[in-house]
Order: C-alpha cells, then sequence, then structure tokens
C-alpha cells in the first residue's frame, strides 16, 4: 500500500480539496487555489463513475452482473471502459480481466484510475501546472511540489503495517498505483493460481498504466512482471508471501 507525505517543515498555501469517493480518501492538492467549478468537476468525476459501476449499487454494472442489461445495451461510457479493460486483458496475457471468476463482468478494477486520470484533465484544464492527486494512496501528479515540500511515497508492509518497507520519491514518473495488501486486492482474481506476491507497487507516466499492470503482475506472478518490464517503461516494487522483494533501480527514493 502506498499513503503520501510530505516533508515538514513548510505548509502548502492552499489547502487540499479532500473529499470521500469509491470507498476511499481522495486528496487533491495544487499550488494554486482550486476553484469551486473545478472541484464539483473532480469530485462528480469519482461519484458518477461510482454511481455507473459500483457492484454495491443500483447501477448499470449491478445490471449487467445480475444479467438483467446485456452488454450492447448499455451505456457509451460502460461498453468503452468494458472494451478498455478487455485490451488490457490482451496485453497483458490476460492476467488483467474484467470477467470475475463467478462469471459476472467487474470493472472496478480500472475504474478509479479513469477517474484519477479525468481530475487531472480537469486540473490542467482549469489552468493549474503543479498538482498532486492521492486516491487511497494511488497518485497522479503534474509538475513538483511547493518549495520546501517533496511529495513522497511511503511503501507500506502489508503484513505489519504501519511498518515502512520503502519510501519511493517521483521525480521522474508521474503516477504510483498498489495492488494487494490486507485491504487492496478486492478486484485482483489469480487468474492462473499464481500467489507469488502479497503487494506490488507500480510507477508509471500514465495513471491507468500504473494501476492495471500493479493488478496484472499481482494476478500473474513473476511471468507477468517480466513482461510488464519488457513491454512498459515503468518502475516496479514487489513484496512476497515468502519474505522476498522485488524493487527496479530508480524505485527507491533519491
Amino acid at each position: 500500500m502506498t499513503q503520501l507525505s510530505t516533508r515538514p517543515g513548510t505548509v502548502s498555501k492552499f489547502a487540499p480539496l479532500v473529499f470521500t469517493a469509491m470507498d476511499t480518501l481522495i486528496a487533491v492538492q495544487s499550488h494554486t487555489r482550486i476553484s469551486p467549478d473545478t472541484a464539483l468537476g473532480i469530485e462528480e468525476a469519482f461519484a458518477e463513475r461510482e454511481q455507473r459501476f459500483s457492484l454495491h449499487r443500483d447501477s448499470e454494472a449491478r445490471q449487467v452482473a445480475r444479467h438483467e442489461l446485456p452488454l450492447d445495451a448499455t451505456s457509451a461510457e460502460f461498453r468503452a471502459t468494458y472494451w478498455a479493460a478487455v485490451d488490457w486483458g490482451a496485453r497483458t496475457d490476460g492476467a488483467f480481466t474484467p470477467h470475475h471468476p463467478a462469471g459476472h463482468i467487474d470493472l472496478f478494477g480500472i475504474v478509479k484510475a479513469l477517474a484519477i486520470q479525468e481530475a487531472g484533465d480537469l486540473l490542467t484544464a482549469a489552468g493549474h501546472q503543479d498538482w498532486l492527486i492521492n486516491a487511497g494512496g494511488d497518485l497522479w501528479r503534474h509538475g513538483r511540489a511547493p518549495v520546501g515540500e517533496a511529495w513522497t511515497q511511503n511503501l507500506l508492509d502489508p503484513a505489519h503495517r504501519p511498518a515502512l518497507l520503502e519510501q519511493y520519491a517521483p521525480h521522474a514518473r508521474r503516477a504510483i498505483a498498489s495492488a494487494g495488501g490486507r485491504d487492496r486486492g478486492e478486484h485482483v482474481w489469480r487468474r492462473f493460481g499464481d500467489a507469488t506476491y502479497r503487494q506490488v507497487s507500480v510507477a508509471a507516466d500514465d495513471i491507468v498504466a500504473a494501476d492495471v499492470l500493479a493488478t496484472a503482475i499481482l494476478a500473474g506472478g513473476e511471468s507477468t512482471l517480466e513482461l510488464a518490464l519488457a513491454h512498459w517503461d515503468i518502475d516496479v516494487f514487489a513484496t512476497g508471501r515468502d519474505g522476498r522483494s522485488w524493487v527496479t533501480p530508480s524505485t527507491r527514493a533519491a
């Protein structure tokens, strides 16, 4: 699991936008004030996807899961999200999949990352140059932290929280996402029966890629880790159920 921290000694000029969505805390920081309209748009990016894709609500996704609504009768957004997830499945040799073993479609493995991505697009469109979105430990940034501060991610030991395994400073990467741990694996199905990893964190230049590949590596094990490193420019920190760890060189904080 990742956890945001900033080095002490300074205080950001503007308070972050903080709200709860998708059963997690969302915090948005910017060097400049976030307008009410932009804040509302960011909150709606999460709320609307939660309403459409949550299997715990009277949602479109739940109707599909219950076979009350055929896929070809769903909204354009639902179909686009589904086919994006299917495409990621093909690119990861099936390690990532929107198809639950119980036989229904579950798109929450990609939905939160898409909401984070849209929130970032809204900030950029509103003229924000330096911002950070922290959605339950999955981070997406643009620009730099305020002078005197550092945006870092604490990678926590999933077996002995809150013990710190590693600290990552995203100097080169814009995103980091994690899968696994005690409360991060609810949408991960170990498709190949692989139980190598307890937790996987992926840093990339794209929040969707980071989130999807973390899930895929957790589900697919070492073969998927090798595939991901061969095909994507990413950094990976993984902890194994046997106590081993896998760290790409630039994953460590500078």
